[in-house]
């Protein structure tokens, strides 16, 4: 799935601002002004749409966690992993937006693409794991038209 894509679902679930979706991108350390950010945020056929690569898309993630949860002033921020995969991006959502199994499945459920348990788990675990699980673009798709419906 397209990182802008995920970023403009984001966007109306957290009922934010171009601003304010910059601003979270801040919170990693990452500067990144906001005529950027509402570049990333435009349609793919809209005049200054630019593609937003996995490293900013990273960056916006971890602000997520912090802008959701706050900052652990204990430990020293973790570096950004990449490459960002749907595995992680759907595992960074899970974090920021503190959300147990059974919400996850409820959420996709609500969203009409209900999953096992299971299935879920594996889409959590390491790559190389026997159990492990490749999160499909249309899992994550829904999965934030979910969690869109859940929290607006």
């Amino acid at each position: 799935m397209l990182n802008n894509d995920v970023l403009r679902s984001l966007r109306y679930t957290l009922n934010a601002s171009d601003a304010e979706m910059a601003e979270i991108t801040q919170l990693t350390g990452c500067e990144l002004p906001e005529a950027e950010m509402t570049a990333y945020l435009k349609k793919d056929d809209e005049a200054g749409y630019k593609p937003c690569g996995d490293r900013i898309m990273a960056y916006f993630l971890d602000g997520l966690v912090i802008h959701k949860r706050g900052k652990d002033e204990s430990r020293p921020a973790p570096p950004i992993e990449l490459p960002l995969t749907n595995n992680l991006i759907l595992k960074k959502l899970r974090v920021a937006f503190e959300l147990k199994e059974e919400d996850m499945l409820a959420i996709l459920k609500n969203a009409g693409f209900p999953i096992a348990k299971p299935e879920l788990s594996a889409l959590f675990r390491k790559a190389g794991h026997s159990n492990y699980r490749v999160c499909g673009d249309q899992l994550l798709r829904n999965f934030l038209k979910g969690l869109a419906q859940a929290k607006r």
